[in-house]
């Protein structure tokens, strides 16, 4: 009996460590600025008839990035799927090339998009989501290296969606 009670004992001590580590993620894998830094950056952006977009890739979805309009939060941001029907996205390349010569090489790169929205939902059956359909009319890069997304501890994992605006 005295066994068993320390074999709970200390199973209930490990289920306490554990879900004391369970809400916080770490630190992210992305890097970047601190939140102020951030935070002063996008207060003093330049506004205008466009949008800034960011690369968010995972293997086997077909949307896009995320995307949002100048001086907001990125956690205000949509993850849309691009329509292409007047500018092809600046990945538009084989799955199979070379590295850095193929689809999503550009993943997290930030980009100043031109273009709208279009009212229309868009399904991309591999996320099981309906998302906003963005017409892409241009685009030109403007970090190819900007850290995190959302938060600094931001984990990016190819094979499956990590990053959420919260």
């Amino acid at each position: 009996m005295a066994n068993f009670s320390l074999k709970m004992i200390l199973l209930g001590s490990v289920c306490a460590l554990l879900t004391q580590c369970g809400p916080s993620m770490g630190s992210g894998n992305l890097g970047g600025p601190t939140v102020e830094e951030r935070n002063a950056k996008i207060a003093s952006e330049p506004t205008g008839d466009f949008f800034y977009g960011r690369r968010y890739f995972v293997e086997k979805t077909r949307f896009w990035g995320y995307v949002r309009q100048p001086r907001q939060s990125w956690n205000r941001g949509k993850l849309v799927v691009l329509r292409e029907d007047k500018k092809h996205a600046p990945d538009r390349m084989s799955e199979n090339g070379p590295s850095g010569q193929r689809y999503a090489f550009d993943n997290n790169f930030e980009y100043r998009l031109r273009g709208y929205y279009t009212g229309a939902q868009a399904y991309d059956p591999n996320s099981n989501q309906f998302l906003p359909e963005f017409m892409l009319t241009g685009y030109e890069v403007v970090d190819r290296q900007p850290g995190w997304l959302f938060r600094p501890d931001d984990r990016y994992n190819r094979y499956r969606i990590t990053m959420f605006p919260r």
